[in-house]
């Protein structure tokens, strides 16, 4: 199992996003709830990312909606960065 760590930024972020956009909420739970358990489960289609956004890496939601995360697989660490549309969560 992996933990999670929110920082006080993210979960700002992420109660404006469900604000905007409570038709996810339950989609956003599985997610986190996976990500815990199997960061590397298909479903979630984790990728690195590259440029500016190098040291981290993305995670779905679902086809329209991204989470980047900080990403530490030697001590099962992941810190969720940013939530949004791919355009939102990609530009930093």
């Amino acid at each position: 199992m992996y933990q999670l760590i929110f920082t006080p930024s993210y979960e700002k972020r992420v109660v404006k996003f469900l604000k905007k956009h409570a038709d996810i909420k339950n989609q956003y739970a599985k997610t986190i709830q996976l990500m815990e358990l199997d960061p590397f489960h298909p479903s979630l289609r984790i990728h690195s990312l590259s440029g500016k956004l190098k040291d981290l890496h993305s995670i779905s939601i679902n086809m329209s909606y991204r989470i980047s995360i900080e990403f530490m697989v030697k001590d099962k660490t992941i810190i969720p960065v940013a939530i949004g549309t791919h355009d939102e969560v990609y530009k930093g």
